[in-house]
C-alpha cells in the first residue's frame, strides 16, 4: 500500500480544513455513517436523526447553524464550546461517514442518487399513475393537487416515497376534500381552497372555483381521507414505482442552478 492510500484510509484533518467530504453522496459511506451515528451519537440525539433528550434533530425540516461539511465535521471532532456537545472521539474517516449520513438526511430529492428510468417514470406519471389528472408540472396537468414542478428541490426523497405509498396523517391546508350542501338544495364536492367562518371557496370536480358565504350553505362535510392515492406500491410494479420516484426527484425549476 502506498503512502497516499494509507493516508486516505486513516483519514486526515486536512479534509476538514478544506471543507470537502471525500465520501459525499457515497451510498455505502452513508449507510456506514448511519450505523456509526446510531451507535455513537444517540446518547444525546435521537435514533435515525430524530430529536433526542439532550440534542436536536439532525434530519430535514429545520434551519441549521452548521450547514457545511466542514462545520459539521468540526462539531463532531471537537465538540461545540459552551454547549453539551462533546468531541465524539471518532477517527476522521468515520466522522466523514457520519457527515455524509447527516447531509443525506437534510438533502432534497434532487441532491440524492435515485436509480430508475426517468423517461419511463414520466410515462407512468402521465398514464398508468394518472398523476397528471391532479398535479401540474411545468404548466401541464391538473390543478386539484399541488404543482410538482419544483418537487425535487423542495422535498426529501423519503417524503416523495411516503406520499406515494402511505396515507397522509394530515391533509395540507388548501387541499381538504369537502362536500357542501347549499340552502337551495345543491350538493357539490371538491377541495376547500379557502375556508373561514364567513365564506368558503370550493374548487369543484370540474376545476371551477366557486365562492359561498356562510349564510348560503346548509351543510359542510369535511372528508377524512386525502384525494391523494397512497397505494402506488400495490397498483404499480416495483420497477414502475422506482421509475416514478426517479422522475419526481428530478423535478426542479432551475436545473442549471442544481446543487
Amino acid at each position: 500500500m502506498n503512502w497516499m492510500a494509507a493516508w486516505l484510509l486513516l483519514g486526515s484533518p486536512t479534509f476538514a480544513q478544506q471543507g470537502t467530504n471525500p465520501l459525499a453522496r457515497d451510498e455505502q459511506a452513508i449507510g456506514q455513517g448511519h450505523e456509526i451515528y446510531n451507535r455513537s451519537c444517540t446518547s444525546c440525539h435521537g435514533l435515525d436523526g430524530a430529536a433526542g433528550g439532550r440534542g436536536p434533530a439532525l434530519g430535514a425540516g429545520r434551519t441549521y447553524v452548521l450547514r457545511t461539511d466542514e462545520a459539521i465535521f468540526g462539531a463532531i471532532q471537537k465538540g461545540i464550546s459552551g454547549t453539551e456537545m462533546p468531541p465524539a472521539g471518532l477517527q476522521p474517516m468515520d466522522i466523514w461517514r457520519v457527515v455524509a449520513y447527516i447531509r443525506s438526511l437534510r438533502s432534497t430529492a434532487s441532491d440524492a442518487f435515485v436509480p430508475g428510468n426517468v423517461e419511463n417514470g414520466e410515462r407512468v406519471f402521465s398514464n398508468k399513475g394518472k398523476c397528471g389528472s391532479c398535479h401540474m408540472i411545468r404548466g401541464q396537468g391538473g390543478i386539484t393537487g399541488p404543482d410538482l414542478s419544483n418537487l425535487g428541490a423542495q422535498q426529501t426523497l423519503q417524503y416523495i416515497r411516503d406520499s406515494l405509498t402511505k396515507p397522509r396523517a394530515r391533509i395540507p391546508t388548501g387541499y381538504q376534500p369537502v362536500e357542501v350542501v347549499t340552502k337551495d338544495g345543491q350538493r357539490l364536492s371538491g377541495i376547500a381552497k379557502n375556508d373561514n367562518n364567513f365564506s368558503l371557496q370550493l374548487l369543484d370536480s370540474r376545476d371551477r372555483l366557486q365562492f359561498f358565504t356562510s349564510d348560503e350553505l346548509k351543510e359542510v362535510i369535511y372528508k377524512k381521507e386525502s384525494l391523494m392515492p397512497s397505494d402506488y406500491g400495490k397498483t404499480l410494479t416495483p420497477g414502475e414505482l422506482q421509475d416514478l420516484v426517479a422522475f419526481l426527484s428530478q423535478q426542479i425549476v432551475n436545473k442549471g442552478e442544481r446543487r
